[in-house]
């Protein structure tokens, strides 16, 4: 059974940094493309990244271009996510699965992210 487990969430102010983690057991993890979405309180699902199996492909919308950054390394079975600049908007709970866009696969256990002063 597939178990995808992300971690890494927290508070933080406007302007600061998180990295997620998500570790996964129960797949073949190099096999997979991955992806991250988010969901913030009363909105739907939002596509947040994707990156191919051997992590040389990566999605990101414009409206996270150049402050979140996707990678994997197919060695420790983790996917990784890389968020600067954090805003407001980026509260959610933000979620990993083993597929290139969030409503291809059931997603892992999420991680909540607030930002706020």
């Amino acid at each position: 059974e597939a178990q995808l487990v992300a971690s890494g969430g927290g508070l933080v102010q406007p302007g600061g940094s998180l990295r997620l983690s998500c570790t996964t057991s129960g797949i073949t993890f190099e096999n997979y493309p991955m992806n991250w979405a988010r969901q913030a309180p009363g909105k739907g699902l939002e596509w947040v990244s994707a990156i191919g199996a051997s992590g040389g492909t990566t999605y990101y919308p414009d409206s996270m271009k150049g402050r979140f950054t996707i990678s994997r390394d197919n060695t420790k079975n983790t996917l990784y996510l890389q968020m600067n600049s954090l805003k407001s908007e980026d509260t959610a709970v933000y979620y990993c699965a083993n597929c290139w866009h969030p409503s291809q696969c059931m997603r892992g256990q999420g991680t909540q992210v607030t930002v706020s002063s």
